[in-house]
């Protein structure tokens, strides 16, 4: 200090790093935080950014008597020597926030609770890469387990396949794309949208949104790798694609729903992605052998009919008041459709005895759930013929391991 009253209008200062500074930064005796001995040159405390209050003024130092802040309780800065973060329904962030822009080999792991562990920073790409699959890894086995807990609870019939963290893009949004944390889930016949994991029995019924299986449709929109060295390190795909590239994330998927809307939500590891993809597939194949059938109210040129999907029989049209049959076709012989967009449907069979295409035009309240629904049922047809067939349309689970 007295060196810096007599050095004049510049100073040059030199700082260099000194293994003993943690002892100057003790907290004093009997203020609050963990009681053990920061004085050991082999501390490295991680700082929590935070001012705490001390409010026993015997433990500052000591002000004059005049000074009108004397009896004023004192702020001080707070070391940690270890952060413990509950994995159990965590999730993992690589993004810097309010971007689509990731870490160079860092991520945050946010527990439930919302208490974060703070941007892990690594050394090199591969050991950000080894952490971030390793981190992944429990928080899915855990997830696993808690799945299992809640199905023990749950019919047969309501079982959770899948269930975990996504990022959903905020509809609206331009270039900037604002994404949001939000929890999904399969279970039963039922997806569900969540802002929060569901801890009970009664959180499954306050989900923010409630979509029917058969009703929705899954599409992955691209797997790409952008020319970042930490991604290179992580989960490699290795393939070149045709994906609409609506913003700067990879693994991003959507799921349509009725009346022409969807959900578009990003993962944050590419294995994840082949998980949602494999799980929606299951879930809709199980809903559509559940359910056997669904049946939906139509009309053309003033009459009101009945469509009925079955599994079994295919399509079938009949009166709504007489419940005379008025036509029906096998899955097989569905040759093509068209629609305008907005509730007319032309479906294109197939006679089987005069080989001629009949074209069949019906018109519904709710379009795009009837085509969601005709997509549910022909694909848990052919997965039931050939599951091989469909697991090697798999865009995601093909090139998954290819590294």
């Amino acid at each position: 200090v007295h060196l810096l009253r007599n050095a004049g209008d510049e100073v040059t200062i030199t700082v260099q790093y000194l293994r003993e500074a943690p002892s100057f930064l003790k907290l004093p005796l009997g203020s609050p935080g963990p009681s053990s001995d920061h004085s050991s040159g082999t501390s490295s405390p991680l700082f929590d950014s935070g001012l705490h209050l001390n409010g026993n003024s015997t433990n500052t130092a000591p002000s004059s008597p005049s000074s009108p802040i004397a009896n004023e309780p004192k702020y001080e800065k707070r070391w940690l020597d270890t952060l413990s973060v509950p994995l159990s329904m965590a999730r993992i962030s690589r993004y810097k926030t309010g971007t689509d822009k990731l870490r160079s080999n860092a991520f945050e792991v946010l527990a439930l609770d919302g208490v974060s562990t703070g941007i892990l920073q690594f050394y090199t790409a591969q050991e950000s890469a080894d952490w971030l699959r390793a981190m992944s890894t429990n928080i899915s086995d855990l997830t696993l387990q808690n799945m299992k807990m809640a199905n023990k609870c749950c019919s047969p019939s309501d079982q959770v396949i899948h269930m975990g963290w996504v990022n959903e893009r905020l509809e609206g949004t331009d270039s900037s794309q604002l994404y949001k944390f939000k929890f999904l889930a399969l279970k039963g016949s039922s997806f569900y949208i969540f802002s929060t994991p569901p801890v009970s029995t009664l959180d499954w019924v306050r989900a923010e949104k409630i979509y029917n299986l058969c009703e929705v449709l899954f599409k992955i929109h691209k797997l790409w790798l952008a020319d970042d060295c930490w991604l290179q390190a992580n989960l490699y795909l290795g393939i070149h694609q045709d994906f609409d590239l609506e913003d700067q994330r990879p693994y991003c998927f959507s799921v349509m729903v009725g009346h022409g809307k969807s959900h578009y939500f990003n993962v944050e590891l590419g294995n994840e992605l082949a998980v949602w993809e494999k799980s929606f597939q299951r879930a809709i194949f199980l809903e559509v052998q559940r359910t056997g059938s669904k049946t939906y109210m139509c009309s053309w040129q003033g009459d009101t009919l009945c469509f009925t999907v079955d599994f079994a029989l295919g399509f079938t049209c009949f009166d709504s008041k007489t419940k005379n049959v008025l036509w029906r076709f096998k899955f097989s012989q569905l040759k093509g459709s068209s629609d305008d967009g907005k509730t007319r449907v032309k479906l294109l069979f197939q006679n089987l005895d005069t080989k001629q295409i009949e074209t069949k035009e019906l018109e519904f309240q709710d379009l795009t759930a009837v085509l969601h629904c005709i997509h549910s049922f022909i694909a848990a047809k052919v997965a039931s013929v050939d599951p091989i067939f469909i697991d090697s349309q798999s865009i995601a689970r093909k090139y998954m391991y290819s590294n």
